[in-house]
């Protein structure tokens, strides 16, 4: 689920949270991280959940309007497109997805199901929904269009929904966009063939989750020694004035040039560059990208930098 830049982005949040905070042991703030990027992935768990929440309360609203005293005709012989949405039918059906959340003990939407009640009626009121409906067409890629744009323009921008995970996790919100994103692209990927609804993990695989403890914990560990360097490349600079955020993924890159050794050079500085330009200021792209540039040829020059396989210079 998680990419290297969303790894990035964690550890940047997790080390900005250190600073800010009452800075306990190495050992507690891995643990922090750990149980933040956990919490992240419960986040993506609840949209999937969420979504199957919906097909119920669909079935539950077309059962109560079938009953009506004056039930048009319509009602009560309504429209099931939307129940029988191929993408919503495999959520369903999961029982990999079912137990996941029993053992997660993230049945939010069970306890709290005024929210899918007011994703649904938000739904039963748009254009999205009326166009789905009645379209003369009937097919997987309709279907998985359907819910992707159900998800983007109804689900994800809700602020009663927002306003629901800010409560019950601060870090949800930090989490939101990077969720969202991931979550879209996850609906998008869905496959016509594919018999089971396959749940990504959170990591790709042990390098990646080994790569965020280790990121986060050698920055941490290296601090001093990176603020020094960071001084000396702006000496017009009082420190304070550099952004927190600036500071720190300017030590994180910094640590990936010489402890990581599988990873280029010109990779860390991208990475960290979309980064300033997603969280910190505007100039902080062009401010950071002077000092990495500058910084990572004085350190080819004197050899401290040593890449090796894929990630040689």
């Amino acid at each position: 689920m998680l990419t290297r830049r969303h790894i990035r982005a964690k550890v940047m949040q997790s080390l900005y949270a250190f600073h800010q905070g009452k800075k306990e042991s190495i050992q507690v703030e891995e643990k922090f991280l750990k149980k933040s990027t956990e919490d992240m992935y419960h986040l993506f768990l609840l949209n999937l959940e969420l979504l199957i929440s919906l097909r119920q309360q669909a079935e539950e609203y077309f059962t109560i309007v079938k009953k009506k005293f004056l039930a048009t005709e319509e009602e009560k012989n309504p429209n099931t497109k939307f129940i029988n949405n191929r993408i919503l039918k495999r959520m369903a059906s999961s029982e990999t997805l079912s137990q996941l959340i029993e053992k997660k003990k993230l049945n939010h939407w069970a306890k709290d199901d005024e929210y899918p009640k007011l994703i649904w009626n938000k739904i039963l009121e748009s254009n999205l929904y009326t166009d789905y409906i009645f379209s003369e067409t009937s097919s997987f890629k309709e279907d998985k269009d359907f819910i992707a744009s159900v998800f983007k323009d109804i689900i994800a921008p809700n602020q009663d929904l927002y306003d629901y995970y800010e409560d019950h996790n601060l870090t949800w919100i930090d989490d939101f966009p990077i969720v969202n994103t991931t979550f879209l692209k996850y609906l998008q990927q869905q496959k016509e063939n594919e018999d089971v609804l396959k749940i990504p993990s959170l990591y790709k695989n042990a390098e990646d989750e080994n790569f965020a403890r280790e990121l986060f914990t050698k920055t941490l560990l290296s601090n001093d020694v990176f603020s020094e360097i960071t001084k000396n490349k702006t000496p017009n600079w009082d420190q304070d004035r550099i952004a927190e955020i600036d500071s720190i993924l300017i030590k994180m890159a910094l640590c990936e040039f010489l402890k990581f050794p599988s990873i280029p050079v010109r990779v860390t500085i991208n990475e960290y560059l979309e980064l300033a330009k997603e969280y910190s200021t505007p100039k902080s792209s062009t401010f950071i990208n002077g000092i990495l540039d500058t910084v990572s040829k004085e350190f080819q020059s004197e050899g401290k930098i040593n890449k090796v396989g894929r990630g040689l210079m």
